[in-house]
């Protein structure tokens, strides 16, 4: 049952875009549920240069069989030229809140 499930992490620029992005995959069955962990610091590596900046994370809640759908979408409502996607699959958890990412995501 857990093999059925992602945990999806985005970084969004601001709190704004972060919403409006959580809002629409939650909105479209998409996701179950998406966590918006406001003021991470991101130090990374783009186009030669080693940058810092504030960033909003996203801890997106859902099926593996949704997660196509997630990425276009988040592709599609991103503001960053390359946006982070990366799902890590959910090996264990309660099994009533499996099934309601299950049914949320349906």
């Amino acid at each position: 049952m857990a093999a059925d499930h992602l945990l999806v992490l985005t970084t969004c620029p601001d709190a704004d875009s972060a919403r409006a992005i959580a809002r629409a995959l939650v909105g479209e069955r998409l996701a179950a549920c998406v966590n918006r962990i406001d003021a991470v610091s991101s130090t990374y590596r783009w186009q030669g240069e080693v940058r810092e900046d504030g960033e909003c994370l996203l801890l997106v809640k859902t099926s593996a069989a949704a997660y196509e759908r997630v990425a276009a979408r988040l592709g599609a409502l991103h503001p960053y030229e390359l946006p982070e996607i990366i799902a890590l699959p959910v090996q264990r958890g309660s099994a009533d809140y499996l099934d309601w990412i299950t049914d949320a995501t349906s």
